[in-house]
């Protein structure tokens, strides 16, 4: 059941009527209990053979918090630490085993035949739970959290789970942490309407730039990788400058919904996203994409790393910065081509890391007339260009398939006027989408203006809501997989 469906609505129609029913108010357990009933309902559509996984897994973490928690308390440090060390051996064992096992099964086969052991490797078939790189980071940085006293363990088995299993961020995030989260279950939720009213914006935009944007984009995207010797180079090279506007369409309007759904329930949930390709370089690229992952990695990752490698100056921070990226890429799936992209970001980091500009984030100043600087522009667009190539390595279904696209690439039709092969409304809401990222780029989404006096006339408003149903109606493409499910 997706999340830009109508049967996604009907259910969500349910789930909040029964929420704010008057028999739920003022009852903090209740509603939570209804929550978790309807995340587990919700996850078991997906693929209800793995709730039992979601359940135990829950279980076990959080008899993992209260174990940390109690070697704490009796000053037991050494006990504390071994427990975060399982905990966390345990989540990476649960993604190894689901994600990488054959994988690095067949890998390491391969390996040791090329060397004349001639090993073959049995494919297993394991059957991957949606979301499990996911809710498996919320459940690892729950017991860290508490280890580094940072949280009290969740005195309630249903508020802890609640948070787990919450059903608008489990298939593809963002990933909460706990400590922000797990307190707006403890309260009581009334419907809160001014919440309630930005959330459901951000649900609209979210679906207009699903569904009108990157619906439409992947026809000509995922054509190309099918036969790239079809097309010519040039029209390959403008299907590999548009899929990462396709993603960032893809997965911001995922998370826009996510988010909105949360707000209407009258949960915060963790900003994914804050306009990615405004940014000037890789570093504050990643500072802006996915940005719960990112941090995630980069508290738990590259901070310790980082800070144990110090004494080698630069060179401890570039290997920080490697390994980072690396595990970032690997985090997206079982493919060289995942670790190849994130050792491309990793070494653009070099230059910045030589240069002092790796952390700094300057604020963008526009010119008089409103327009970007021009040297931002530039940089902009030279971050961009560079993303896409990452994005390339990531698209490709294997080395051998990149290598190919690669190959399909450097024709001579490359300088050819290539077909634009999708309609011009595509277009129309790809310049739609860049505008208000500029426009709407100290926002979290770009029907914030709505409310405030920029736009004081409802007809105004609704005028803006019914163009954007209008266009969602009568411009979406063919219904396609949220990319970020498979992750």
């Amino acid at each position: 059941m997706l999340i830009n469906s109508l049967p996604f609505l009907a259910f969500f129609a349910v789930v909040l009527i029964v929420y704010f029913a008057p028999m739920l108010r003022g009852r903090a357990m209740w509603q939570n209990a209804w929550l978790l009933l309807v995340s587990y309902v919700f996850y078991g559509m997906a693929d209800w053979r793995m709730v039992p996984l979601l359940m135990g897994t829950t279980l076990v973490y959080y008899g993992l918090g209260i174990a940390v928690k109690r070697a704490i308390d009796r000053e037991q440090w050494r006990a504390a630490s071994w427990v975060t060390t399982l905990a966390a051996a345990l989540g990476v064992g649960l993604l190894l085993y689901f994600k990488y096992l054959d994988f690095f099964g067949q890998s390491i086969a391969a390996m040791l035949t090329t060397m004349g052991l001639h090993v073959s490797w049995t494919t297993l078939h394991i059957l991957v739970p949606v979301g499990v790189s996911f809710f498996t980071f919320k459940l690892i940085s729950y017991v860290v959290e508490i280890h580094r006293e940072h949280i009290e363990p969740c005195n309630s088995l249903v508020d802890f789970a609640a948070y787990i299993a919450f059903f608008p961020t489990i298939m593809s995030g963002p990933i909460d942490r706990p400590g922000k989260f797990i307190p707006q279950l403890q309260r009581a939720h009334t419907f809160d309407y001014a919440l309630a009213l930005d959330g459901c914006r951000q649900v609209l935009w979210g679906l207009f730039t699903k569904m009108c944007i990157a619906d439409n984009l992947a026809l000509l995207t995922s054509g190309s990788w099918q036969s790239p010797d079809d097309f010519s180079a040039s029209r390959l090279a403008l299907s590999a400058l548009l899929f990462p506007l396709q993603m960032y369409a893809d997965f911001a309007g995922y998370s826009d919904m996510a988010i909105g759904v949360a707000k209407v329930l009258g949960f915060k949930v963790e900003r994914n996203f804050n306009h990615p390709y405004l940014a000037r370089n890789v570093a504050e690229y990643w500072r802006r994409w996915h940005m719960s992952l990112t941090s995630w990695i980069t508290d738990y990752v590259f901070m310790p790393l980082n800070i144990a490698m110090r004494d080698r100056g630069r060179l401890g921070t570039i290997l920080a910065v490697m390994v980072n990226l690396v595990v970032i890429g690997l985090w997206h799936g079982a493919n060289w081509t995942y670790a190849l992209f994130g050792l491309y970001h990793g070494l653009l980091f070099i230059p910045l890391v030589f240069s002092g500009s790796f952390g700094r984030n300057r604020k963008l100043k526009p010119r008089p007339n409103g327009m970007p600087q021009w040297h931002d522009l530039l940089k902009m667009l030279g971050t961009y260009c560079l993303v896409a190539i990452g994005l390339l390595i990531f698209q490709a279904p294997s080395v051998s398939h990149l290598w190919h696209y690669v190959c399909a690439l450097a024709r001579p039709s490359l300088l050819s006027v290539p077909s634009l092969g999708l309609p011009v409304f595509t277009y129309v809401g790809l310049a739609m989408l860049v505008g208000c990222e500029w426009l709407c780029r100290d926002r979290e989404h770009p029907l914030q203006f709505i409310h405030g006096p920029a736009v004081s006339s409802r007809a105004v408003r609704w005028s803006i809501y019914y163009v954007l149903i209008l266009c969602i109606l009568l411009f979406q493409g063919q219904t396609q997989r949220f990319i970020y499910f498979q992750f």
